[in-house]
């Protein structure tokens, strides 16, 4: 998928196959994807914020702030209000969503090898 220069997620919500090893990822290992997702927008280190993937209401509002710090690093229009219905309707469409924009932000963030 091509990027657009209208302010926007680069990959839609329903668009986790574009990406068919980031999807298979984030379905296997969500709080991987979520760790990875949390240290790319600044919200915590990846090994602390996995673990808090599996913590109730932690993860919630961590997810929160993580698609708040995608958006306005990518300047994509949402209220919190659009978050929190996206995340407990579709959480993993929005992990893999999240996850193509990190892979824009910060290329090499996606792999499993360390420098």
């Amino acid at each position: 998928m091509q990027p657009s220069n209208e302010p926007g997620w680069t990959h839609g919500l329903c668009g986790c196959f574009d990406d068919i090893n980031l999807c298979l990822g984030a379905w296997i290992v969500p709080c991987a994807t979520f760790g990875t997702n949390a240290e790319v927008a600044g919200v915590g280190s990846c090994i602390p914020c996995a673990l808090a993937f599996y913590v109730p209401i932690l993860n919630i509002l961590m997810w929160l702030k993580i698609r708040a710090n995608l958006r306005t690093a990518k300047g994509i229009p949402g209220t919190t209000v659009n978050d929190f219905v996206t995340i407990c309707f579709c959480p993993l469409c929005a992990l893999v969503q999240e996850a193509q924009e990190c892979k824009l932000i910060a290329p090499g963030s996606m792999s499993m090898g360390r420098d």
